[in-house]
């Protein structure tokens, strides 16, 4: 085998083991005091390292907070499919329709007459719900708003006022009026 530099200095007589030993010692001193006097990361690094931490802290917290409020408001939506599945008025396939505004829009929905007259009594309120509407009775739409208030729609009701300039005052409309 291959000596080592030091080993064949010493056997060619270059130098003595006392000296290599004095050396060895030396070598061991200078890295025993490089490793005391190593200094760890400097004030800046730390602070860049703890600024680091505290913004992955703060997005993470911020991605936690959204995830729990999706899960609140899927939850919610969960909550208000289930009550309009369990209490709506069945679909009715009629050719009789309650017409009604909602966002500006007339919409309708298939009626008989005494669901009309259910309707008109405030016995039933008018839900949004997957596109389309549904009927539920007025304490089970309180729940809904309570969890969405866009889902319910309301009726607008007519103020009993009537402009006395009015030429029709005296000739008033029915709300459930079949042409």
């Amino acid at each position: 085998m291959s000596m080592s530099l030091r080993e064949q200095l010493l056997a060619a007589g270059l130098g003595s083991k006392k000296q290599a030993k004095q050396i060895d010692h030396q070598e061991r001193q200078q890295q025993h005091q490089k490793a005391k006097h190593k200094v760890g990361p400097t004030n800046e690094e730390k602070l860049a390292a703890e600024k680091a931490r505290a913004e992955k802290l703060a997005r993470d917290q911020e991605l936690n907070r959204l995830q729990q409020e999706k899960a609140a408001k899927k939850a919610l939506r969960a909550e208000v499919a289930q009550l309009v599945e369990q209490n709506r008025e069945p679909k009715l396939q009629t050719d009789d329709y309650f017409n009604f505004i909602d966002r500006d829009r007339v919409r309708r929905i298939s009626v008989t007459p005494a669901l009309r007259a259910r309707i008109l009594r405030g016995d039933l309120v008018f839900i949004r719900y997957q596109g389309h509407y549904e009927l539920v009775p007025p304490p089970i739409a309180e729940r809904i708003r309570e969890r969405d208030p866009q889902a319910i729609v309301t009726l607008k009701q007519e103020s009993g006022q009537v402009d006395e300039n009015d030429p029709y005052k005296d000739f008033i409309v029915p709300d459930d009026l079949v042409w």
